[in-house]
């Protein structure tokens, strides 16, 4: 007895590009991940994670962005996630 031939399907591979103000971390490998919804939490928890340790690593607030760009497997972006911080001070105490 044959089985019907199943063809196999690789999960999809990522690119999660690494920004902190001016400085960069790009992907060169990539990650698999199984769907466009599962790499966008991917990529917020990332963001979230860069702030984090960001504010942990802050010796003087700066304003910067952090940001986390996704692109599919041909390199072609698909969704940005963006964290600023920013302090405003409204006036001064000592």
């Amino acid at each position: 007895m044959s089985l019907p031939f199943k063809s196999w399907s690789p999960m999809p591979r990522f690119y999660l590009d690494l920004f902190l103000g001016s400085q960069s971390n790009l992907d060169e490998e990539g990650h698999e991940i199984g769907s466009l919804r599962a790499v966008e939490i991917e990529a917020l928890r990332t963001a979230g994670e860069l702030a984090r340790d960001r504010l942990f690593t802050m010796r003087e607030a700066n304003a910067e962005d952090i940001r986390v760009e996704v692109k599919d497997e041909h390199r072609r972006p698909i969704l940005t996630v963006t964290i600023s911080i920013r302090v405003d001070r409204s006036g001064q105490r000592s």
